[in-house]
């Protein structure tokens, strides 16, 4: 009977033992922001981007002059003008500054949109390549390393390198 007994501990350690081992999982972190930084697709959608923000700036600038040359002119003009005259031209301004303030909405509307449309298969080029470079190497988490990302310790192993090699970079 006592050796059933002792067996049968024996047998409820082992398990345990074998759980409290399984149940440790294996931990890395990346900073996944300075991998995307990184990144040659990166750098090319970001050049990209500041051409059509540049381009759309420059349109929103120009007519930003032209209203600004307008109110000059129609202050110059407005003593000899009737006052129908002058209201006319006000509502006129007032008519192109509503226009260029719905012009920088849409730019920015357009840029975001851009944005999305071209950040989106990088982070997912990404993401794949951190999953795979953590399965290789038998990770079962990966932690963002960014500051404030809620990481306090980063003693774990980094995968910014071998997934910068993944990516061929």
């Amino acid at each position: 009977m006592k050796q059933v007994k002792k067996i049968a501990i024996a047998l409820v350690l082992f398990v345990a033992a074998t759980s409290f081992v399984n149940a440790q999982s294996k931990v890395a972190h990346i900073d996944v922001q300075q991998l995307l930084s990184d990144m040659p697709e990166m750098k090319a959608a970001q050049s990209e981007l500041k051409k059509l923000s540049e381009t759309l700036q420059a349109d929103i600038q120009g007519a930003m002059t032209e209203l600004r040359n307008k109110f000059t002119q129609y202050n110059s003009e407005a003593a000899n003008m009737s006052k129908e005259e002058n209201d006319k031209r006000a509502a006129e301004l007032q008519g192109h500054e509503k226009t260029i303030g719905e012009a920088q909405q849409n730019a920015q509307q357009e840029i975001q949109k851009k944005q999305a449309e071209l950040f989106a298969p990088i982070s997912d080029k990404a993401k794949a390549a951190i999953e795979k470079v953590a399965a290789a190497q038998g990770y079962d988490y990966v932690i963002d390393a960014q500051a404030g990302g809620g990481l306090i310790v980063a003693k774990g192993k980094d995968l910014l390198a071998e997934v910068k090699q993944e990516l061929g970079f």
